[in-house]
């Protein structure tokens, strides 16, 4: 989440300008989308770092992995309107919230601040009648972002923390793709905005807070319990957590949209939410359903202490189309959350 603050620090101390009209709910829930991102007027500048009133940045525990793409988070609500507080799942949204998300990267993970390149920004609507998924795509002016629904691929290039080079083949996803990932029991709905995920704090322009602490004083959430009663998830990347609760986390962000009870890998019986219990249903000493070329000839999605004969981080392990895991949003391995699941499965007990 620092890097997100570092990117996100100059529309968060900025604001909405007092004089901007409001966001164009109308807009939001017409029947045809807007082609440009700009006729929603979520953001006051034509480069959509300045949000207007009522777009609030929020932040999660634990994000999917995006070939290292940072995410820039807003929530916008009708006026009037709140979410309603939910323990599991994503929050109750009104219609009219719109989630919006653009995916960036900074031309060096070092200066995280400087020269960042947007890509697009996605948008969440809930409608009466469900929740729409659109793709607005940034030209190369950063001026304007234009619908994409059949979705495109982007050439990127940037240096990691690290100071090596990485090319990206970066996937717009097309409408088709936004709801298999989406798709909860065949509906779209939202992944990442639950209370769990929000339970932490976030660097708002007048200082740190506890997002659902933040959300209920600022007449978002309702029904919310004490933040001491409400689930939280672990944050991925914080060695002061415990290292099954980091797993679990990365594994719920990454896996459990698809490897859930209603989700598009239910066949599979491999459930991966922190909700899950079972240790078969998590993978422990499971088979898998099909053994395909996916499997890499091995045996378990978790062999409990032996990472290298585990199917899950096999898949982990791949960028080749057929056997990565996940199949869609991502072209790269992610070698800080494979080593997390791989020393993960070292440590746990076979079962007796």
């Amino acid at each position: 989440m620092k890097r997100l603050a570092a990117i996100l620090a100059a529309a968060a101390l900025l604001g909405a300008a007092p004089q901007a009209p409001p966001v164009a709910l109308d807009a939001l829930l017409a029947e045809t989308p807007a082609p440009t991102l700009d006729a929603y007027r979520l953001f006051t500048d034509a480069g959509g770092r300045s949000p207007n009133a009522r777009v609030t940045p929020y932040g999660l525990n634990t994000p999917l992995f995006s070939d290292y793409a940072e995410k820039v988070r807003f929530v916008f609500l009708p006026p009037g309107q709140a979410a309603a507080y939910t323990a599991a799942g994503a929050l109750d949204f009104p219609v009219g919230t719109t989630l919006v998300k653009t995916f960036a990267y900074p031309a060096d993970f070092r200066r995280p601040g400087e020269k960042v390149r947007l890509l697009e920004t996605r948008l969440l609507i809930r409608k009466a009648e469900g929740w729409t998924a659109l793709a607005y795509v940034w030209n190369e002016e950063q001026t304007l972002a234009r619908l994409k629904r059949a979705g495109t691929r982007l050439d990127v290039g940037f240096i990691d923390a690290a100071g090596r080079p990485w090319q990206v083949d970066y996937a717009v996803p097309n409408v088709n793709q936004c709801k298999e990932c989406h798709s909860v029991a065949g509906q779209i709905a939202p992944l990442g905005p639950k209370a769990r995920n929000l339970n932490g704090a976030f660097p708002y322009a007048s200082g740190p807070e506890n997002q659902l602490a933040h959300w209920t004083r600022a007449g978002m959430l309702t029904g919310a319990p004490a933040l001491a009663k409400a689930p939280r998830t672990a944050v991925w990347d914080d060695v002061a957590e415990p290292l099954a609760a980091r797993a679990e986390a990365y594994l719920d962000a990454n896996c459990a949209h698809c490897h859930n009870a209603r989700g598009m890998a239910s066949n599979s019986g491999l459930f991966l939410d922190v909700d899950e219990t079972r240790p078969a249903a998590r993978g422990i000493g499971k088979r898998p359903v099909a053994a395909g070329r996916g499997s890499g000839g091995l045996e378990v999605s978790i062999a409990p202490g032996d990472p290298a004969a585990s199917i899950l981080l096999h898949r982990m392990r791949s960028a080749e189309p057929g056997v990565m895991m996940p199949e869609l949003g991502r072209s790269l391995v992610h070698e800080e959350g494979v080593a997390l699941v791989a020393q993960y499965i070292a440590g746990l007990q076979p079962p007796h």
